[in-house]
C-alpha cells in the first residue's frame, strides 16, 4: 500500500523556541501512535519561518528542552495509547 499524507496526522506537537527543535506524537491511519524526534524550524529575520531541516545531533540546549518537556510527552502517549 502506497504512502498517503491524507492518513499522516500530527496529535501533538512541542517547539523549542530556542533552537527550533521539534518534538510531536504522530499517527499514520489506524497505527499506534509514534514520537518523533525533528524537524528543526529556525525564524527568519523577518518574523517568517525557515522550511524544516533535519534536527541532526541535539545539543545541550536540546536535551535540556527535552528533559523538561518529557513527562508531558510520557503522559499524552500513555493518554493515547491503547493497553500494552
Amino acid at each position: 500500500m502506497p504512502y498517503n499524507p491524507e492518513l499522516d496526522k500530527v496529535l501533538k506537537k512541542w517547539q523549542c523556541t530556542e533552537t527550533g527543535l521539534v518534538v510531536s506524537i504522530n499517527q499514520y491511519g489506524d497505527g499506534e501512535p509514534k514520537v518523533q524526534i525533528g524537524p528543526r524550524i529556525l525564524p527568519k529575520k523577518d518574523g517568517t519561518q525557515r522550511a524544516p531541516v533535519k534536527a541532526g545531533r541535539l545539543s545541550i540546549e536540546d536535551l535540556l528542552w527535552f528533559y523538561e518537556i518529557i513527562d508531558e510527552v510520557k503522559e499524552e502517549m500513555s493518554r493515547r495509547a491503547g493497553p500494552a
